[in-house]
């Protein structure tokens, strides 16, 4: 029923799963979910509610956890308190190409606010996709009372959802040319390496890895992109201090903030690009 990765990068543990994650399999690989109290680090001023509380609440409105992601801090202490990140959605997608989903993270150490977002699993890789900034995005902080506030975030991104579909559906329908493709490689190296030089080649990350992302769909595009980028494994080579070349291997995305951050970038790119093909 679960694939399970016990590393999510460097530094988390994670699980995924085709059926609804129970809290069995949450607790066993996601323990900061279930924490009981803040960390010793808060003040009496933080307001915890435990994830686990929202996501039994969710449950019981049809939402439920098909992936769940924790870090794992350099400091031990912060473990059972540590940032994670969940997938949620209403159904299993079952029969579809793609399902809409709610992203939610948080912890219980001050290390971030309750934060949720609008996404989008595509089933034939398991890829998950974050929407970018023209979507929703709703930011809880530990004060006040927080978890009707935090239920209720859930669905004011949830409206999203019909815009999230059709914007795929745009995507979908919009054809890019080979140059264009380029462009947009470019573009999205530039979003994962910053002013760093790419250990990789444009062309290398709009390869497809199956057969079913062969085209050249501003969608299969985007899905070939982010897959390479975030999953990391290409061979590429870097230029050491002394100036001489070095085989390299592109890493995967270690971190759940630069994994959202990335994510969402890479939409906004994909987005642009749209608007650019159809004025």
């Amino acid at each position: 029923m679960y694939q399970l990765a016990t590393r999510f990068g460097r530094n988390a543990h994670q699980i995924t799963g085709r059926e609804p994650l129970d809290n069995e399999a949450l607790y066993r690989h996601v323990p900061s979910i279930f924490a009981r109290e803040a960390h010793d680090s808060r003040s009496d001023r933080y307001v915890y509610v435990p994830t686990i509380d929202i996501v039994e609440g969710l449950r019981r409105e049809g939402w439920n956890p098909f992936f769940a992601v924790q870090s794992v801090p350099r400091d031990g202490s912060r473990h059972g308190h540590a940032k994670h990140m969940l997938r949620l959605r209403r159904d299993g997608g079952i029969g579809k190409a793609e399902a809409a989903e709610v992203i939610i993270v948080n912890s219980h150490d001050g290390t971030s606010a309750y934060q949720m977002f609008a996404g989008m699993l595509r089933f034939v890789c398991t890829n998950s996709m974050i929407a970018g900034d023209r979507f929703e995005e709703v930011r809880v902080p530990h004060k006040g009372g927080i978890q009707d506030q935090i239920i209720e975030g859930v669905f004011t991104v949830a409206e999203d959802f019909p815009r999230l579909i059709d914007a795929t559906e745009a995507m979908k329908d919009t054809r890019l040319t080979a140059p264009e493709q380029q462009v947009f490689a470019e573009a999205s190296l530039v979003a994962r390496y910053g002013e760093e030089e790419s250990p990789v080649r444009p062309d290398q990350i709009i390869a497809p890895r199956r057969r079913e992302d062969v085209g050249q769909s501003l969608w299969s595009t985007f899905n070939v992109i982010q897959e390479n980028i975030m999953r990391g494994g290409i061979d590429g080579r870097r230029q050491n201090a002394e100036g001489r070349i070095r085989r390299s291997r592109t890493r995967p995305i270690n971190g759940i903030d630069q994994n959202v951050g990335l994510n969402r970038a890479l939409w906004t790119l994909a987005e642009g690009m749209q608007k650019l093909k159809t004025g």
